[in-house]
């Protein structure tokens, strides 16, 4: 036992040192001058407390999706398709998450393993797929990306699925050994239960299959091979643009499977793979449903408000490889103002499909999150889908825990449980039916 405690140690103080050593790589290839600011704690307790007083949120200004960078403002659903779509995007690839490289490689997905079982009493049909993705331009590296399927067995149409990123029990995610193991809650069915219970199915993707979690994995996963083992360019892509790519290429498979609706196609996750899930949403348009857990910073919540995680907690050593180096500048020469673009941009990339923003209480999962920073991010991208001629959130008054804002097209409940988006699961698929007749 010591030895293998001693032997985890090290492996991480390994990571942790290749880790910084790529961070301080970054910053030098930036060129940055001004020191890093440090990000605020988490601990309510700690001097550097981060802001979770309402009364304490600074005045700020978001720039406004619905104006051009020519100070034009954009009054019809053509300009914003043609133009001012384009813009965003390419601020977001630019400042933010990373551009995708010219020549990615493809990915053969193959079923390795396939088995009829039941989930409370629902025959289901499970596929453990791998994606392996063409590495003969740089052999060292190798990417085998891990999706579980399950579809309703005997199902006479295609069904419609959503995706969720997250973890499996090799080689097939069994539910846990405990009491009530399908139930998150006595009271509360499991999400593939819920899904199965409508007719729909459900597919798992494991992010760390498509790109490792740390700085120090850069020059491996997909990013480390279509760089060829080389460290990033500022531009360059980061770990949730590198997660998004992995549910597009998953994506690219239920388009060839018969037993799947391509065209009802959810993605759901939570805290970082919420914002995987955003990310996923905004620049993939084959998404028809986003369903986004507690994303917080980076995520669904305004990065202007002073309120929980900062852009300078996003820039630090511990999580700036979910993002572009470029993003680094605004934690250093630059502030969060100087960045043209907040969290309603991201959303307002999702439009017209519909997006629904989950949070946990304050009380158990925190104020980290900055839940009301999600829903503000809502209010503000409401009105690039009123100009596709959809509905935003219909409010701007932020809500009482556990009312569900549902509807529009952009949807919001905040519910009393905690760092997940188990308890909104049954709010969202009555929502969801909404579009998946």
């Amino acid at each position: 036992m010591g030895e293998r405690l001693c032997a985890q140690g090290m492996a991480r103080d390994s990571l942790n040192r290749l880790t910084q050593l790529d961070y301080e790589g970054m910053k030098k290839k930036l060129g940055l001058k001004a020191a890093m600011r440090p990000g605020p704690s988490g601990d309510p307790s700690a001097p550097d407390a981060a802001n979770m007083e309402e009364a304490k949120v600074r005045h700020y200004a978001l720039p406004d999706p619905l104006v051009a960078n020519d100070g034009s403002v954009v009054k019809s659903k053509e300009v914003w398709q043609e133009i001012r779509r384009s813009q965003i995007a390419n601020d977001l690839e630019n400042e933010m998450f990373g551009a995708l490289p010219e020549d990615l490689p493809t990915v053969d997905w193959q079923v390795v393993h396939e088995k009829d079982t039941v989930i409370a009493n629902f025959p289901v049909t499970e596929k453990l797929l791998i994606g392996k993705v063409d590495n003969s331009s740089y052999p060292q590296t190798d990417v085998h990306i891990q999706l579980l399927v399950g579809v309703p067995s005997g199902a006479v149409d295609a069904v419609p699925v959503v995706m969720e990123f997250g973890f499996l029990k090799w080689p097939f995610g069994s539910p846990p050994a405990e009491p009530n193991s399908y139930f998150i809650s006595p009271y509360e069915p499991r999400w593939k239960q819920q899904l199965l219970s409508k007719g729909w199915g459900y597919a798992v993707l494991v992010p760390s299959s498509i790109q490792p979690d740390h700085g120090a994995g850069l020059r491996t996963g997909i990013i480390g091979l279509a760089n060829k083992g080389k460290s990033r360019e500022p531009g360059q892509w980061g770990v949730l643009r590198a997660w998004a790519w992995g549910a597009s290429s998953a994506m690219d498979y239920f388009e060839s499977d018969a037993a799947v609706d391509a065209a009802r196609i959810g993605i759901e996750g939570t805290s970082r793979y919420g914002k995987a899930a955003l990310v996923t949403m905004a620049f993939d348009d084959r998404f028809s449903l986003g369903f986004l857990g507690s994303s917080g910073a980076g995520g669904a919540s305004l990065l202007r408000r002073n309120f929980g995680e900062q852009v300078e907690n996003l820039a630090s050593s511990s999580e700036y490889h979910w993002f572009c180096g470029n993003f680094l500048k605004y934690a250093s020469e630059l502030s969060v103002d100087d960045l043209p673009v907040d969290a309603h941009s991201l959303l307002a990339l999702c439009a017209p499909r519909p997006v629904f923003i989950s949070v946990g209480s304050p009380f158990i999962e925190g104020q980290w999150v900055d839940a009301k920073g999600m829903f503000l991010a809502g209010v503000h991208a409401s009105p690039v889908y009123g100009l596709l001629e959809k509905e935003g959130l219909e409010t701007s008054e932020f809500p009482e825990m556990g009312k569900a804002l549902t509807g529009g097209e952009v949807a919001f409940r905040q519910h009393a449980g905690g760092h997940s988006t188990g308890p909104n699961w049954s709010t969202w698929i009555a929502w969801a039916s909404r579009y998946w007749k």
